[in-house]
């Protein structure tokens, strides 16, 4: 949702079955790309419909919260259902990504965990977050790119990262202590 819609909501809903996504982009090259993205429920893994979801993707993007090692688990999972899907076949393109990056202090899969991973499975490897939306676009841009095997250049790289804004707040000056304003000696950064 966050990346076809630039939309993120703060109250959490399981995905029941699929949801589905169009988004149309442009690669180098003026490749024009119609991206469909399907998003799978977890309860969907021992699902009847499944092989119908998966096969003739050309991509598969595994997706776990770096904050919850159980959801990473999962993924071995997954990453079977596609293979058994695609039997003897060729994979589709595989991405792992981690999403909940702007949550990085409170991270339970440590990094190489994740490179592992993405390494032991031949897949790309991203860090994101849907809250902020940082890397999202990257992604998803790269993700197209592998597949049609597209160039992306640093400038095109850079093009599709997205700056997060952070407010500044005092944490001096909270609304407890009325005292004359002091110079401070350092800021905060929260980011809401």
């Amino acid at each position: 949702m966050r990346y076809s819609q630039e939309n993120f909501s703060k109250h959490y809903g399981q995905t029941v079955g699929l949801d589905f996504y169009l988004k149309r982009i442009q690669l180098p090259g003026n490749v024009n790309v119609a991206l469909q993205v399907w998003d799978i429920g977890g309860q969907t893994l021992g699902g009847t419909m499944l092989d119908n979801y998966i096969f003739g993707a050309h991509g598969v993007v595994l997706v776990y919260d770096i904050t919850n090692y159980s959801s990473f688990e999962n993924l071995e999972d997954w990453y079977s259902a596609v293979k058994k899907v695609c039997h003897s076949g060729p994979l589709p393109h595989i991405a792992l990504v981690g999403n909940k990056s702007d949550l990085e202090h409170m991270r339970s899969v440590k990094q190489d965990k994740h490179l592992k991973f993405a390494q032991d499975h031949a897949a790309s490897s991203y860090l994101v977050s849907a809250r902020t939306g940082e890397s999202v676009d990257l992604c998803f841009q790269k993700v197209a790119a592998d597949i049609l095997q597209v160039k992306l250049s640093k400038p095109e790289v850079e093009q599709y990262q997205r700056v997060v804004k952070a407010q500044l707040t005092d944490s001096n000056n909270s609304s407890q202590h009325k005292m004359a304003p002091a110079q401070p000696t350092s800021s905060l950064c929260t980011i809401t």
